[in-house]
């Protein structure tokens, strides 16, 4: 009997609350002093790389925008943040101190918060301490996330001294209406000004986020958003659904449940506007990300290579990612690691001479199988049988049954097993988080700490 596949329906009938899984276990199962635990672990593994990626966490906003489920604060001072950088160079030595060798970064990304605030003096002096600890060459991608309202005279030409190869541009809504109801006022004009003056300057890659689901966010809208983010000709637009977790975020509390679309409508939204990328050119890779054919994201999907972590999808080969600046993620092959998450111990820390690592979690052979297998669900919509046996050996069998079973129950034209692939249907990609997390051992642990599931 053929499926018949009714979005609807499926709505109604799996649970709305999911992980993103930009890791696996998800990082509110990581346990607080997991990360101390793991120290000379991550430290031994950072050491013996031949390349790390960084993600160096700049935790203030010149403004707090409601939506935001970062980790930030808002300042409307600079010397916070230039004592904050100096703290910042200081960890990075401590890096250069335990590694008996440099290691090539591969991948570098500024996310806040917002690391446009960031003048280009503590710019040139984090260049500085980045250089004395690892190999900084011509293939390592530096990017940052910026905020036009943030963009001064010299701005750009800090961010092009300190090696910016690639921008990521929050644009969220550009309705007034919407902007207001989460206090995050930015022009279409101001937007397509810096995306030109970027450009200009040699930024090689731009990307910009869009967001539906938000507060007062309707399907005419958000259309007209779509639209002017497409007519800007970024190469990568990420498309995320608005994640209202106000008892993680209380800031979100200024956002009136009433005001946000449920999940008919933002599924609705979210189909309409990937409908709108792919429409203008662009491929959609994984659940949010789009990408021109010509750029290396979408290059890594057709070669089989992109992969997922805590900023999205990327196409970074590199094993390890090294966590710098609070509440920053690490990640090496046998678990993840987290630093402080309040700025203030974070600093103390690193200023007294020892890393920042606070929360973490060592991987099972079981996590490490089922983390693969969901990041694969993620990023290709697919497994293999054949490859998941290869790898992890018999354990995998129990793996493979439950892909089996999955794809002989299934009602919804969710999921099916076809040329020795365990495949997500292509109408049902959008729901790949629910059958993701079929895979999921950990979810029953905290099943209501999530965002919705699309």
């Amino acid at each position: 009997m053929k499926k018949v596949f009714n979005p609807d329906a499926i709505l109604a009938k799996f649970p709305e609350s999911l992980p993103r899984y930009t890791s696996y276990p998800p990082a509110n199962h990581f346990q607080p002093g997991g990360g101390a635990a793991q120290r000379d672990a991550f430290v031994a593994a950072v050491d013996a790389a031949p390349a790390v990626s960084a993600y160096i966490h700049i935790p203030y906003c010149d403004r707090l925008c409601w939506f935001c489920g970062c980790h930030t604060k808002q300042t409307l001072r600079y010397d916070p943040v230039r004592t904050y950088v100096t703290a910042l160079i200081a960890e990075i030595g401590i890096w250069q101190q335990l590694l008996t060798r440099k290691p090539r970064l591969s991948r570098l990304h500024l996310g806040g918060g917002s690391p446009s605030l960031l003048q280009p003096d503590d710019l040139k002096r984090m260049r500085e301490a980045l250089d004395g600890a690892f190999i900084i060459d011509g293939d390592t991608e530096i990017s940052l996330e910026l905020d036009p309202s943030d963009i001064r005279e010299g701005s750009i030409a800090g961010y092009m001294d300190f090696g910016l190869t690639r921008a990521s541009i929050g644009v969220q809504d550009f309705d007034p209406e919407v902007q207001a109801a989460i206090n995050r006022p930015q022009g279409y004009d101001i937007t397509r000004g810096l995306v030109e003056a970027l450009r200009a300057a040699g930024v090689k890659s731009i990307n910009i986020d869009a967001l539906y689901g938000l507060p007062l966010q309707t399907m005419e809208r958000l259309q007209k958003t779509i639209a002017q983010v497409i007519e800007i000709a970024p190469d990568r637009i990420a498309l995320f659904g608005y994640a209202h977790v106000p008892w993680i975020k209380p800031h979100q509390k200024m956002i009136r449940d009433e005001d946000l679309p449920d999940s008919r409508q933002r599924f609705a939204q979210a189909r309409m506007a990937a409908d709108m990328i792919r429409a203008a050119g662009y491929e959609a890779l994984g659940i949010d990300h789009f990408a021109l054919p010509t750029d290396s994201l979408a290059i890594a999907a057709h070669e089989g290579h992109l992969n997922r972590n805590f900023q999205g999808y990327t196409d970074d080969q590199a094993d390890i990612l090294l966590p710098l600046g609070p509440s920053s993620i690490g990640r090496f092959a046998d678990g993840y690691v987290q630093n402080e998450s309040a700025t203030g111990q974070y600093m103390a820390k690193v200023n007294a001479g020892g890393l920042a690592l606070s929360r973490g979690i060592s991987l099972t052979s079981d996590d490490k199988l089922r983390g693969w297998v969901i990041e694969r669900l993620m990023c290709d919509y697919a497994f293999s049988l054949t490859d998941v046996s290869a790898q992890f050996g018999a354990p995998a069998n129990e793996i493979i049954a439950l892909a089996k079973r999955l794809a002989r129950e299934d009602q919804d034209g969710l999921c099916e097993i076809a040329d020795g692939l365990f495949k997500i249907t292509p109408e049902a990609w959008p729901f790949a988080r629910i059958i993701a997390a079929r895979f999921d051992a950990w979810l029953a642990l905290a099943p209501r700490q999530y965002s919705k599931a699309v």
